[in-house]
């Protein structure tokens, strides 16, 4: 009885997981054309999804790797010079 009820509590908190990610990723993806932060919300979405769906955590890693990383500069110096 008792691992049915843990099991049931499981998937209770995967489709909350489910359906509060996909309403935020959905805001998201309407405000690429609609003004506000898309490129905010559509990562925190992800995120959200990624607790519970391998796919999410797959997809974030994926955009992850596609980001430039930023030039190690010296500290204090504004003009993008690269540290020796």
């Amino acid at each position: 009885m008792m691992a049915f009820f843990l099991k049931s509590l499981k998937q209770v908190k995967k489709v909350i997981i489910a359906v509060v990610g996909i309403t935020v990723l959905a805001i998201g993806l309407a405000m690429i054309v609609l003004p506000g932060p898309a490129f905010i919300v559509i990562p925190v979405a992800l995120g959200i999804l990624s607790t519970e769906f391998v796919w999410a955590k797959y997809l974030i890693k994926k955009v992850r790797s596609k980001i430039p990383k930023k030039s190690k500069t010296k500290r204090g110096n504004s003009h993008g010079i690269e540290a020796d």
